[in-house]
Parts: C-alpha cells; sequence; structure tokens
C-alpha cells in the first residue's frame, strides 16, 4: 500500500480545488488508504492562518506591498510544511494540498510580476527541493471561475482583483504545466461529474505506478 506522499491541488479561483480535495479523500478511502490528511495555503496552523489573514484581507490604511506578499506567503508554507506536511510524511501519511509552491510562481510571479528567478531563489531557501509526488493543476477560464465564487457572501482581496490579474495568473501557470510530467490537467469548466470521473482516472493510475515503482524497489 502506498503511503507517505504529497498531492498538490493548484488552479486560479474558482477552479475547485477544495472541492477536488474532499473528493481524492474519498477516493483513496475507498482503497483502502486509512492515513489522509488535507492542508490548505496559505494557513494549515495556528501561525500559519495568521498570516493568512494578513495576505487575504483588505487594510485602508496600508497597501501589501507585492513583495512583502510573496515573503508572507512562504512564511506561512514554511511553517506548514516543517510542523504539519512532513512529519505527517514520516508517520505515513498522504496528505492533499489545496496549493503548494505552484501557486508562488503563478500568482506572486505571473500575476504580480515579480521576477521568477526571485521566487525560485526564496523556495530553496524556504524550503528547499521539497516538492509534491503528484499535482493536479485545475484549468479554467477566468471569466467562469470569478462567475462562480460571485455567490460567496464575502471575496477577500486576492479574489477581489481584476480579470486581468487572473488571465495572467492562469497564463503563467499553463507556462510553468508545460511539458511536466508530475503535473496533470483537468479542465474543470465541465460538469461536476466529468472532473469527478478525470480524478478518479488520474488517482487510480498515480496508485498503480506507485504501486508498481514501490514494488520494483522492494
Amino acid at each position: 500500500m502506498i503511503n507517505n506522499k504529497f498531492i498538490a491541488i493548484e488552479g486560479i479561483e474558482g477552479s475547485g480545488k477544495t472541492e477536488s480535495c474532499k473528493i481524492i479523500y474519498n477516493i483513496l478511502k475507498n482503497y483502502g488508504i486509512k492515513n489522509i490528511l488535507i492542508v490548505r495555503e496559505p494557513g494549515g496552523t495556528s501561525i500559519a492562518e495568521k498570516i493568512r489573514k494578513i495576505i487575504i484581507s483588505f487594510n485602508k490604511n496600508e497597501k501589501l506591498n507585492k513583495k512583502t506578499e510573496l515573503f508572507l506567503i512562504y512564511a506561512s508554507r514554511i511553517q506548514l510544511v516543517e510542523t504539519i506536511i512532513k512529519p505527517a510524511l514520516k508517520k505515513g501519511y498522504i496528505v492533499i494540498g489545496d496549493r503548494h509552491d505552484l501557486s508562488s510562481l503563478a500568482y506572486q510571479g505571473g500575476g504580480l510580476g515579480i521576477d521568477l528567478n526571485i521566487i525560485r531563489t526564496l523556495k530553496k531557501i524556504a524550503i528547499d527541493n521539497f516538492s509534491p509526488s503528484l499535482t493536479i493543476y485545475l484549468d479554467i477560464d477566468p471569466i467562469i471561475g470569478l462567475q462562480r465564487i460571485k455567490s460567496r457572501k464575502y471575496l477577500d482581496r486576492i479574489e477581489n482583483k481584476d480579470i486581468s490579474f487572473f488571465i495572467n495568473t492562469r497564463n503563467s501557470y499553463l507556462k510553468l504545466i508545460k511539458n511536466n510530467p508530475k503535473i496533470v490537467t483537468i479542465n474543470t469548466s465541465q460538469k461536476k461529474s466529468i472532473v469527478q470521473n478525470h480524478l478518479e482516472l488520474i488517482i487510480k493510475k498515480w496508485i498503480k505506478e506507485q504501486t508498481v515503482y514501490n514494488g520494483i524497489r522492494g
């Protein structure tokens, strides 16, 4: 049985990340995997959640500098990786992450225009070579994604950004995932049932690959 693996779910607002994490959780449960943990970024620990509030909240008196946002994201990520994810992986858990490092390259890189070399350098300092075993990118047209979240009672600072921000972020995602064998893409503008079927196929194939790999090594 597979264990101690990290799966990251990526995508812009309205792409269905949170729901997909729950679907994957249930798929893994159906395969008899008991130790599964879902985490989110930014956040996931007491300290990281406080940082999250700073990142997503509006501040009338002071604008959050884009580099400050980047550093706060990584401060939150360090807390989550070091105090929750790594210990869980050592205990044999499969961890499902609602966002991870690819988000920084897409959002703060593509969306805010920060040099990707700066982000990659910061990533190396913060979490070194730590990365997911599998990343699932949920692709959606920003117009459709933003329409989906309009029904929410409250939209945070990030969700309220201009459509151009999300277009740039999505374009950045598409460039970053190109030709990366560890990243699988799903078009989530489709019906939920179709998306769920795609998730099931991806996880089933991934489990088979991990089982074969572990068997060869063993």
